[in-house]
């Protein structure tokens, strides 16, 4: 049971240096520097979720988890939200999630300690294998009109090459 509420307690630490972080940048730095670290899009969204739940959005987002963390947390450093209920809401929005994540990962024992890890190997060589196939695509449509066959495929060593230089 220790070992399940120190998992607790460091994904909650964590978590809140990461958010408090995000928060303090936003405000220290402005709008200009937020839309800079994250897409005008994903900000856009950001907003009108504030807009239409008001105080209560960062507990409803930390609540929802396909809601990302980092948008809430910048935007909520561009209003004028107390840091204080800002770190509450996020305390008592990330509570339900970490205990259920913790709990199932001490559900793992045995063969399922090998199997996740095995899945996310798994997830990555797909999401590879994607990416891949984008590159070929692109690269060969930039070719010669996306010829098919034996060809084609000898343009995928340039694909990497492309792909090698490109950095984020």
């Amino acid at each position: 049971m220790a070992s399940k509420r120190n998992a607790w307690v460091s994904r909650i630490a964590i978590a809140v240096v990461v958010v408090a972080a995000c928060f303090w940048i936003a405000r220290s730095f402005g709008r200009e520097a937020v839309e800079k670290l994250c897409s005008k899009t994903g900000l856009a969204t950001i907003e009108r979720f504030f807009e239409r739940h008001g105080d209560q959005s960062v507990l409803i987002a930390r609540l929802l988890p396909f809601v990302s963390f980092d948008f809430v947390s910048y935007f909520a450093g561009l209003t004028s939200m107390p840091f204080k209920g800002f770190m509450v809401a996020t305390g008592i929005g990330q509570l339900p999630a970490t205990i259920v994540y913790s709990y199932v990962g001490g559900m793992l024992t045995g063969g399922a300690k090998i199997l996740v890890p095995a899945l996310f190997i798994l997830f990555a060589l797909a999401a590879l294998a994607v990416l891949v196939r984008q590159l070929y695509r692109e690269h060969a449509s930039r070719q010669g009109g996306g010829r098919r066959g034996a060809g084609a495929w000898a343009a995928l060593p340039a694909a990497f090459g492309w792909f090698t230089r490109c950095r984020p």
